[in-house]
């Protein structure tokens, strides 16, 4: 017998389909997967059709701002319409590659795990492979955001004290390299330097 999960409270269901509804929480049958270990080769091609509809989302709002500079915001608002669509895809193969999202306290942890291993495992041979190619203007923001990075997860952790703290930080982030504050804002961005007004406040 088969077993589905639903990817919004991670209920369990055992047939040949998944149900039309959940009982649980309501969700679609569009809204269940099923509850087995995924295919080598087809959990590889989830892998790079995630990745290609994520780029695809970030690519069609810089075309979006493109648009909306040149004079065309009919054509930006297509651009962020598609940028939605491709969001919306790259969100359902997340579900295949990773199952229900966690209670806040387990996301919170594996984003933490996340930032550390991107600063010490991905960043550190991107950054060498532009300097060997003489590319240190690419280096640069592969430095800034293994800086960013770090920060990151030093606020993944506080959050989680704030969280059982019952408090309400306030985050601003830089436009120009991703760093966060949650405090009053510097005169400067720590890691690019960029003046305070390149930080907008997150709601």
């Amino acid at each position: 017998m088969k077993k589905w999960k639903c990817t919004v409270c991670g209920y369990l269901h055992e047939g040949d389909k998944p149900p039309s509804r959940c009982p649980v929480c309501g969700a679609g049958a569009f809204q269940f997967i099923l509850y087995a270990p995924l295919p080598e080769l087809l959990e590889a091609s989830l892998k790079e059709a995630f990745a290609g509809e994520s780029k695809a989302h970030v690519r069609n709002l810089a075309f979006a701002h493109r648009a909306e500079q040149e004079g065309y915001p009919a054509i930006a608002r297509l651009f962020r319409a598609v940028a939605r669509a491709e969001r919306i895809h790259a969100e359902e193969y997340l579900k295949y590659l990773e199952g229900t999202v966690g209670e806040t306290a387990e996301n919170l942890k594996t984003a933490f795990e996340n930032e550390i291993k991107a600063k010490g495992e991905i960043y550190p041979p991107l950054i060498k492979e532009a300097l060997e190619g003489k590319r240190e203007d690419v280096a640069w923001s592969f430095i800034r955001a293994r800086d960013v990075e770090d920060r990151h997860a030093r606020l993944y952790k506080e959050a989680l004290g704030a969280m059982l703290a019952d408090r309400e930080p306030v985050y601003h982030v830089c436009r120009t390299c991703g760093y966060i504050f949650d405090g009053d804002l510097p005169e400067t961005c720590p890691v690019c330097r960029s003046p305070r007004d390149r930080f907008v406040r997150v709601e």
